[in-house]
């Protein structure tokens, strides 16, 4: 009997991680190409403020919350905040090195997001304090981020780009939920938010239309991480009270609201448009 109740508490936890392996490698790379889609539709701006939402982390934090539990999770959110700072400081190395070309760019950015995300997760401030960082760092990205309108031609794009996007995606998600349990919580944080559907973006465009695209996908990152900053921040007050579908859900729509005002705000026109 109990031979028989163990051997199928096993079949169902198998089950429970298969299906959660499923959504692992699925859910997230169906949004990257969403993301890559509204790039490619409405320009390198709205294709960054899209990868502004938590499209990696946001999917990487529901698993933790399932996997390591509610408290974990919330834990994480310190981490989450902190690497959003980490994400402006990213854009502004990225833009500042783009003229170096796109490789020296991420290295560049690589190392600021590094320091910075680092710095703050030793400081051990709360998920406020790090929110109110936040939004003060993206403010002042903002205001070093040119603001040039890149009108792009039609390139044929090569059929591996976007099975190499998905890939990488998927690798992000399997890999810091697997080092989790390892790693802690503050450092899966900052690892589920490293920028990198940001970076796959900002490459392909410096690539074929030259640096200022590049600087513009760095903008909308920024631009939408106003969104990604709320629905942390509204996680790591959520959890710890409600049921993990209300929580996310709540999140969710807080950031969906707050995206949407961004796009608003950054889709105004310049007066400094380039075409390539």
């Amino acid at each position: 009997m109990a031979e028989n109740e163990a051997r199928t508490r096993m079949t169902q936890d198998c089950r429970h991680d298969m299906e959660l392996l499923f959504f692992k490698l699925v859910a997230t790379p169906l949004l990257l190409l969403a993301a890559t889609l509204a790039g490619r539709r409405w320009g390198e701006t709205v294709g960054g403020l899209v990868v502004g939402l938590p499209l990696t982390s946001g999917p990487i934090s529901l698993f933790l919350a399932l996997e390591q539990g509610p408290e974990f999770a919330t834990n994480a959110t310190s981490g989450s905040l902190c690497a959003t700072a980490a994400q402006a400081c990213f854009a502004v190395a990225w833009c500042r090195s783009a003229s170096a070309g796109w490789g020296k760019a991420l290295l560049a950015a690589t190392v600021a997001f590094a320091i910075s995300a680092g710095l703050l997760e030793h400081s051990t401030l709360s998920q406020s304090a790090l929110f109110i960082i936040d939004i003060l760092v993206m403010a002042l990205a903002l205001m070093f981020i040119p603001k040039i309108t890149v009108r792009s031609s039609k390139l044929r794009i090569p059929r591996w780009d976007l099975p190499v996007r998905i890939l990488l995606i998927a690798a992000l998600v399997v890999a810091v939920t697997l080092l989790a349990p390892f790693v802690g919580a503050g450092v899966s944080g900052i690892l589920a938010a490293f920028p990198l559907m940001a970076t796959i973006l900002a490459v392909f465009a410096q690539r074929n239309h030259g640096p200022h695209a590049a600087q513009q996908v760095m903008r909308g990152m920024v631009g939408g991480s106003f969104s990604f900053a709320v629905f942390f921040w509204s996680l790591s007050l959520l959890l710890p009270r409600f049921s993990l579908l209300m929580a996310y859900s709540i999140a969710v729509a807080l950031a969906l609201l707050v995206q949407s005002i961004s796009v608003v705000r950054m889709q105004r026109p310049s007066a400094n448009t380039l075409t390539h």
